[in-house]
């Protein structure tokens, strides 16, 4: 068996600890303990269990207890301080309480023996490609197996809506059914990089499906979660989990594209590669004319790449968000041509039409076009965290603040992890501006402002501050504020948000002025 949690690959068959494609060294009694407490993840074990399991019942001491604990969390990555992994439980015990995904062991090897990388049959596709494999029934309940092909079903089904994505299809994917194969061999016959694999356990009327996300040609282990749910109601769960497995893993594959990407020679750099490197450059303000710059190699060398338009048009919007500061009239204009080409070449990418609405929006005040177009994007994949985000900003610009919040709490739950979604607080706290939610306003803009300390959280925080009565408060971080930005002018506050309606900047830059802020 092995047991897959977070970057580690636990095999009890082989008695290995895997990190990526790193064997790491382990002490015996080291293995058992850390064997013993992932199987039995689901208590908290005793100081009796452990010397009974690992040391047979011999005396063992605190200490030497301690030692071994301590050796265990250094080897996957914990510490007696973090204890993110192994958790002491004072006067009861140590838990294990990672999560943790269970695969059967595939491909026996030998000892200390790695395989080594084994080119495809078929020509791998220009951009990330992934095969799901039919879900096992682990129920032991034939009637389950329906549930089971239903969500390989969903999961293919929400990735193929993903244009960058090259997702192999049903009917082959089901062609490996009852069998046992390795991602390897999969890779090779399918000609894709990655493979999807999972189960569905169900107990009572519970139900947990477990999946992971393999790299084929090195057998890599990039993911592993699993989700409970009740079986009340199937397809609704089938949705639920289909959203929370797609809404993780289409950021992994992204990353692991872009890790690709690194490792490959300058010089035998494609349009493709030009775009992942500048993806990989994310959203600091310094790095956005470089990102730029990789964008526009991308698409000058692929006049139809619509997301390299798109990308190129982004980072305008970055820079001037992060920088605080409004762009040369010359910027903004390059921004909005290059939103409108990628309009143009996006035929129905939701990636591409999410970012250029967004930014035709944001530079361009092009609201109904906007607002079209991130509707399109959400509509074409629902599932797609990005586009729930740039459809929050286009209805808040819009003058739509429920509709704002419902589409920020979307994106968060699909990537409850993912960087922007400090901003996406930042957006529903305007929102709680606009109407005259102030307090709910203010709780939104710290807990932004905690996450990502800028100008643009404290003007929320300023603007709701003062509405809501909180004059001291108010002031306080006008002060904070000038210390970010000596230079900063409460008109600025008109052009952080470019709001449809005239009199929401006006307030917005009016409790500015309020709390001090010069004109």
């Amino acid at each position: 068996m092995r047991y897959l949690f977070e970057e580690y690959a636990f095999d009890t068959d082989r008695r290995e600890l895997h990190r990526g494609d790193s064997l790491i060294a382990i002490a015996p009694q080291v293995f058992d303990l850390l064997d013993y407490l992932i199987r039995n993840r689901d208590r908290v074990v005793s100081k009796d269990d452990l010397v009974n399991a690992v040391w047979k019942g011999r005396i063992v001491s605190d200490a030497a207890l301690t030692t071994r604990l301590n050796a265990a969390r250094i080897a996957i990555g914990d510490s007696g301080e973090e204890q993110r992994l192994i958790k002491t439980l004072p006067r009861k015990g140590v838990r294990f309480i990672g999560t943790v995904a269970e695969s059967e062991t595939r491909e026996p090897m030998g000892p200390g023996s790695r395989p080594g990388p084994e080119a495809p049959t078929l020509a791998l596709p220009d951009r990330p490609s992934i095969a799901v494999l039919p879900f096992e029934n682990m129920s032991g309940d034939p009637e389950q197996q329906y549930f089971a092909d239903g969500m390989t079903e969903e999961i293919t089904t929400a990735l193929s809506r993903f244009k960058s994505l090259f997702v192999i299809g049903r009917n082959t994917s089901f062609t490996y059914k009852g069998r046992v194969v390795s991602a390897k061999q999969v890779g090779r016959e399918l000609g894709v990089r990655y493979v999807l694999e999972g189960s569905v356990r169900k107990a009572g009327s519970k139900v947990r499906i477990t999946g992971q996300l393999l790299e084929a040609v090195t057998d890599r282990h990039l993911w592993a979660d699993h989700f409970d749910g009740a079986l009340e109601d199937v397809f609704g769960l089938q949705d639920q989990i289909t959203a929370k497995v797609v809404g993780l893993i289409a950021p992994k594959l992204e990353q692991a594209e872009i890790e690709r990407s690194r490792r490959k020679p300058t010089e035998k750099l494609d349009s493709y590669d030009f775009f992942l490197r500048g993806m990989a450059l994310g959203t600091s303000r310094r790095a956005q004319p470089l990102a730029r710059a990789f964008f526009k190699e991308a698409f000058e060398r692929d006049e139809e790449y619509a997301a390299a338009f798109a990308m190129a048009a982004w980072t305008f919007l970055v820079q001037q968000v992060t920088s605080g500061l409004p762009l040369t009239e010359e910027m903004r204009a390059d921004a909005v041509q290059f939103a409108r080409l990628g309009a143009r070449a996006a035929n129905f990418d939701a990636f591409t039409l999410a970012r250029c609405g967004h930014v035709l929006t944001y530079f361009g005040q092009e609201y109904d076009r906007g607002l079209l177009m991130v509707e399109q994007a959400v509509a074409l994949n629902p599932n797609l965290a990005i586009a729930w985000y740039s459809r929050g900003w286009v209805a808040l610009m819009c003058g739509e603040p429920e509709r704002a919040i419902e589409s920020f709490d979307r994106m968060i739950r699909l990537s409850p992890f993912d960087p922007l979604r400090a901003t996406a607080w930042l957006g529903i706290s305007f929102a709680h501006f606009c109407q005259g939610r102030f307090e709910e306003g203010c709780a939104l803009a710290v807990k932004a402002f905690q996450f990502t300390a800028d100008t643009n959280m404290l003007e929320a925080y300023i603007a709701n501050s003062v509405r809501a009565g909180h004059a001291v408060e108010a002031r306080e971080a006008a002060a904070q504020l000038l210390k970010l930005q000596p230079d900063y002018h409460a008109s600025r506050g008109r052009q952080a948000v470019p709001f449809r309606s005239n009199d929401v900047r006006k307030q917005i830059a009016s409790a500015l002025r309020a709390a001090g802020l010069p004109e």
